[in-house]
């Protein structure tokens, strides 16, 4: 099954069902443009077979990043560089999609001391995030056409497809949580209305790109907080989204509050699961399956090809996103598809710092965002480890990792700003 080609509503082709979900890089230049370290990452990637590599964030607006180091696509000031990135990847064999966002509240303060976001709501994690201004009836107008144009950009760049990224409490799943949208206007209240920001956007890509061109769309079955999106919620929105020409549809779930991608998974677990339970998100796909007139992805916890096939063969998703495999043996899609292998690499028991009332699932926000912080960092040093040639090195310590991430960000936001003025 994994090696079967889709054909996506707009008449283009994928080569098989795997697809490397986004990761985020932390590459760019201090003018946020692409660099040879994404030629050589995405390269590595390529060969390893998987038909589709998404980007990490590439940024609608310089002025809100999710981190220092995001590529940013406002204007054609990188073209050349995109184009590079872009052709490298062809030529190793794959393609490459972007994934196109705006990070809301969840820009940290290196990058800006006052994210925008649709109401006053701030995010509460160890004090990386400032107090978010409310975004007016032109900012909104403003990000509409951002997006459109960062994918035009992408699509003259040779990118084969975008994302737009509403999901994990970035601005557009933001807007559609009523935890942290309580505007009382257009653009809040009702889930209509705050699902209006989402299809506005997807329809003005749509209108820049031509009918042709895939689009895609990532959006949460749960926010998994308290108040915020909902599974019937998501499966509503994905109604509205049938009639607004997308091409795949990606599901995952949380935000930076609940990281559901980050939660452990014990590897006798995963053994002893049925074949269907063993992607986090598979059992809420079924019920927006069940609605859905396009395609959709599941991205998050598939570890066995035998998982794999079994979703896909019950109808329950058309492709499978992965993620953090790609940094533990980025050639396994191929080895995979060679039938050499059907067992995925997991490394997230050795990176969990604790158990009990102080670990993972600990009441403790501090606590949560250390974990957080430390298998972030950990992946982010595979990633940077590959962009350099370099292979990935599963031994490294995840304290050591947080802390030369947290470095490195603080180096890169402040180089930056001397350098670029951003």
């Amino acid at each position: 099954m994994i090696e079967q080609s889709l054909t996506l509503p707009c008449g283009h082709t994928v080569a098989n069902r795997l697809c490397k979900a986004a990761m985020t890089e932390g590459l760019a230049d201090v003018r946020d443009q692409p660099t040879p370290a994404h030629q050589r990452l995405y390269t590595t990637w390529a060969r390893g077979g998987a038909a589709i590599l998404l980007t990490g964030n590439i940024m609608i607006d310089r002025r809100y990043l999710e981190r220092s180091g995001n590529v940013v696509v406002e204007d054609d000031s990188g073209l050349s560089q995109l184009r590079a990135w872009a052709q490298t990847v062809h030529q190793a064999g794959s393609e490459l999609w972007a994934q196109i966002s705006h990070p809301g509240r969840q820009c940290p303060r290196l990058v800006n001391l006052t994210p925008l976001a649709p109401s006053e709501v701030q995010l509460d994690m160890v004090g990386n995030f400032g107090r978010p201004r409310v975004a007016t009836e032109a900012d909104i107008v403003d990000i509409v056409q951002r997006f459109a144009t960062t994918a035009a950009w992408l699509q003259q760049a040779g990118f084969d497809g975008v994302q737009v990224h509403a999901a994990h409490g970035y601005l557009l799943s933001q807007f559609l949580s009523g935890r942290t949208n309580q505007r009382q206007d257009q653009w809040g209240g009702s889930l209509a209305n705050r699902a209006r920001l989402l299809l506005d956007v997807v329809r003005a890509v749509r209108e820049r790109v031509g009918l042709h061109y895939p689009i895609s769309v990532k959006l949460n079955s749960s926010d998994f907080v308290k108040g915020g999106f909902t599974l019937d919620e998501s499966v509503q929105v994905v109604q509205w989204l049938n009639d607004a020409g997308i091409d795949l549809l990606e599901v995952s779930g949380g935000t930076y509050e609940q990281l559901e991608f980050f939660r452990p998974q014990n590897a006798s677990e995963v053994r002893d699961s049925t074949r269907e339970r063993e992607a986090m998100f598979l059992e809420y796909a079924k019920s927006i399956k069940a609605v859905a007139r396009m395609p959709i992805m599941v991205t998050g916890g598939f570890r066995t090809l035998p998982g794999m096939e079994a979703a896909l063969a019950a109808g329950h998703t058309d492709m499978i996103g992965l993620a953090r495999p790609f940094c533990l043996e980025p050639d396994f899609p191929a080895r995979m598809l060679a039938d050499q292998m059907d067992r995925l690499p997991v490394s997230e028991d050795q990176l969990v710092l604790g158990r009990g009332y102080w670990g993972p699932n600990s009441p403790s926000n501090t606590w949560r965002s250390l974990n957080n912080l430390c298998q972030a960092g950990w992946y982010y040093r595979q990633i940077e480890l590959m962009a350099a040639g370099e292979s990935p090195q599963t031994t490294l310590s995840p304290w050591w990792a947080m802390l030369a991430h947290l470095g490195k960000d603080m180096g890169r936001a402040i180089l930056r700003k001397v350098v670029a003025g951003a």
